[in-house]
């Protein structure tokens, strides 16, 4: 299964629309089902802003992959890419104040895998159902 929205931060309530529909037909339980819908919407609200730095003509692509142990979704723009290991990291005392910067660390915490390819451009996340 796969989806391609144009990069516009609105179009993250498709996304939860997706997530919602995929609850009820794979049967998730309702922690998955969070830890899902907060990591996916997240990545791809990443994606738009900062990937694609909302220009409407570039797109977003979410595509899920199942099987009977996992489900994995994959999140990729078109943009820039940006390097994972530099990123602040937002439990450091000096960046418990900031804003921004909890995204990714949240991706990681509440998914069993997270993998970045293409420079950035793809993240995916992988759940153990």
């Amino acid at each position: 299964m796969r989806i391609k929205i144009p990069s516009l931060t609105e179009n993250v309530s498709v996304v939860e629309s997706f997530i919602d529909n995929l609850k009820d037909k794979i049967n998730l339980s309702d922690s998955i089902y969070g830890n899902i819908l907060i990591s996916v919407t997240e990545a791809v609200n990443n994606a738009i802003v900062h990937g694609n730095k909302e220009d409407k003509n570039k797109k977003v692509r979410l595509g899920l992959k199942q099987n009977k142990k996992s489900v994995r979704f994959i999140v990729e723009d078109e943009g820039m890419g940006f390097d994972h290991n530099t990123l602040p990291d937002p439990t450091n005392p000096k960046n418990l104040e900031k804003v921004k910067g909890r995204g990714i660390f949240l991706i990681k915490s509440l998914s069993d895998k997270t993998t970045f390819k293409q420079g950035g451009r793809v993240v995916e996340m992988l759940f153990k159902l």
